[in-house]
């Protein structure tokens, strides 16, 4: 066996592992209401930087300002509660209409 079979396999065990321990001790831990407030900050601020990162970079470089422009098109069309399909629409006819007269 290759090592990188053994790597996607141990990562395979871990990943059902780390999955399967959440339903296994639900009700049995119980955390203090500050940890649960720091993990729930955590998730946002972990959202937050993959939106950026996706949203502001493209091959380790800045992706120039029609994608930001449509990400905060889109993110505004959904905290506006949009149907789903008029959030992707805004955002996708923001960022092309941006590129084609050359925003970029």
């Amino acid at each position: 066996m290759s090592a990188t079979v053994a790597m996607i396999l141990a990562l395979a065990v871990g990943t059902y592992a780390f999955r399967l321990v959440g339903p296994a001790l639900h009700g049995r831990i119980e955390l203090p209401p500050r940890t649960q407030e720091l993990l729930s900050a955590g998730a946002v601020v972990l959202l937050t930087a993959l939106l950026a990162t996706g949203a502001l970079t493209e091959g380790g470089g800045f992706a120039g300002w029609a994608r930001p422009a449509g990400v905060l098109v889109g993110g505004v069309l959904a905290w506006r509660r949009a149907p789903f399909v008029v959030v992707v629409l805004g955002a996708a006819g923001t960022a092309a209409v941006l590129r084609a007269v050359g925003v970029g």
